[in-house]
């Protein structure tokens, strides 16, 4: 199993249909596990994907429409159940913090003490690992992504042409030099992977920013372009408006999600017809309990 994927637990938007859940989406990044918008029933969908508590390390909200939020109750409750010993850290808009605290004590339960509660203000904000940016939204929205920190790859042939072997590898990796030889003469640089997670918004700065460069990102698709003056009055994208960001932002690997319950299986060929008006690259049409793997490291 790939330490880096995408388990996807639901798909659809404001209304849930007998296939797509209300939203849910779990990040498996190096042990870690990243649980976005986890939306009515995200508790059942994890039994059914096999994705248990323990997993849950960070509960990110966007905000608080309903689709987006109202499986916390369950969720929390079943961390609280299963003994998660971990820090589990919640993010999530500041402005909707009352919404926040009725959703974490919706009910009587044994509580747990292992949630750390962050809330986001302002344009921009960062916690841990995980870059919130603000979104376009009627009400307050924020996109995540998740960042490795930039590093570099050994090259076989230069270490070789310098003599330098075994222990002396570790030693110009954690030093910078060996025998006067610096490690960007045995080297190139690593991009750090990165996956973006972004839902409901108009198209605005943040979107692109949020997408930048991305390995993976997911990203909501409500309509699709024929709808597109009714997505921009609700505050959301089409299925061609993802497809921009992904094209201009040079995204690797595209996920569409959130889909308007007007929209079955079949109308999937159209979602991909509307992205590959400007995007050429890896494109995935979510279904619930898809898992997507994060692509190989690109070399440069």
């Amino acid at each position: 199993m790939s330490s880096r994927e995408l388990v996807v637990l639901g798909t659809a938007s404001a209304v849930p249909t007998r296939h797509r859940n209300h939203n849910g989406y779990l990040l498996r990044w190096d042990g870690q596990g990243f649980l976005f918008d986890p939306g009515e029933g995200t508790q059942r969908q994890m039994a059914h994907a096999g994705v248990s508590a323990n997993d849950v390390h960070w509960l990110c909200v966007t905000h608080f429409h309903g689709d987006h939020c109202l499986g916390v109750p369950g969720v929390v409750q079943r961390i609280a159940r299963d003994r998660v010993r971990h820090p589990v850290n919640a993010v999530f808009p500041a402005s909707g913090e009352t919404y926040w605290r009725r959703l974490r004590h919706a009910a009587v339960f044994a509580d747990t003490s292992v949630i750390a509660e962050h809330p986001l203000s302002g344009d921009v904000a960062e916690v841990g690992a995980l870059t919130a940016r603000r979104l376009s939204h009627p009400v307050e929205s924020y996109g995540y992504r998740v960042q490795e920190p930039a590093g570099r790859r050994m090259l076989p042939e230069r270490l070789a042409a310098h003599g330098i072997r075994g222990a002396e590898i570790g030693e110009l990796q954690r030093t910078g030099s060996v025998r006067g030889v610096s490690l960007a003469e045995c080297s190139a640089p690593r991009p750090g992977q990165s996956a973006a997670f972004v839902m409901d918004t108009r198209l605005c700065d943040a979107v692109f920013e949020l997408a930048a460069g991305a390995d993976l990102l997911v990203i909501e698709a409500t309509f699709l372009s024929g709808e597109s003056a009714l997505a921009k009055e609700y505050g959301h994208l089409t299925a061609a408006e993802a497809g921009q960001v992904a094209a201009e932002a040079g995204v690797r690997r595209l996920v569409l999600t959130h889909f308007s319950e007007r929209y079955g299986f079949a109308d999937e060929p159209a979602f991909l017809e509307d992205v590959r008006r400007s995007y050429d690259g890896e494109v995935f049409v979510a279904r619930d309990f898809m898992t997507v793997p994060v692509p190989t490291r690109a070399t440069t």
